[in-house]
């Protein structure tokens, strides 16, 4: 059994949603004697984190709403790193994904390190599609699951069709396939989002 840890590192310095400096995680380090204690000042849309629909809808469900049950199954990685700019219906037709499958975006953003403000992004007509479908959830590894779409139509479709978004995964070294999902956000209440440590696993099959 092989097993992908598809979860990005969280540091100091580290690559965040549009280089902003706000984004930033700050370490804060104290050591008495032989005691040594960290504290963290933390965004929860950092690196690779599961979205609640308050992030995108006034008075939305926050993240305890999300059964966690929903976040551990199989997935389907989908290799679309032919793809220039973004992910449309037409691209996601051949894939024949169905009712209640989770699955995974690997496309270009998965070779470039720094933030792209051209990355890879979900369209809205693909959102209405997987909304469509039923699917349980959808994940992607860039940063945002979106580009700078006026009114965020992609996250309202997915929030409104009940869809689980998962932002900021690491896919370089995963092939297209089938895969156990292990996906653990922070049990956070009352928030937008969470960070999670989400791994994959070859060969297991429920």
């Amino acid at each position: 059994m092989k097993m992908y840890d598809v979860t990005g590192a969280i540091y100091e310095g580290m690559t965040v949603y549009k280089n902003k400096p706000e984004k930033q995680p700050s370490f804060k380090t104290i050591t008495n004697g032989y005691v040594t204690e960290s504290r963290i000042e933390l965004d929860v849309h950092t690196g690779t984190h599961v979205d609640a629909p308050l992030h995108m809808v006034n008075d939305g469900e926050t993240m305890e709403s999300i059964p966690i049950e929903k976040l551990v199954g199989m997935c389907k990685l989908l290799d679309l790193t032919q793809l220039e700019d973004r992910i449309t219906q037409a691209d996601l037709e051949p894939f024949q994904i169905q009712k209640n499958d989770f699955v995974l975006f690997k496309t270009r953003n998965s070779l470039e390190e720094a933030f792209s403000f051209s990355f890879v992004y979900l369209a809205a007509d693909g959102a209405d599609y997987l909304s469509q479908i039923g699917v349980r959830g959808v994940g992607t590894d860039a940063l945002g699951i979106e580009r700078s779409q006026e009114g965020h139509p992609t996250h309202k479709s997915l929030f409104a069709g009940n869809v689980i978004v998962m932002e900021g995964l690491r896919l370089l070294e995963v092939p297209h396939g089938e895969y156990f999902m292990v996906a653990a956000p922070l049990k956070l209440i009352g928030t937008d989002a969470a960070p999670a440590r989400v791994l994959l696993f070859e060969g297991i099959t429920i």
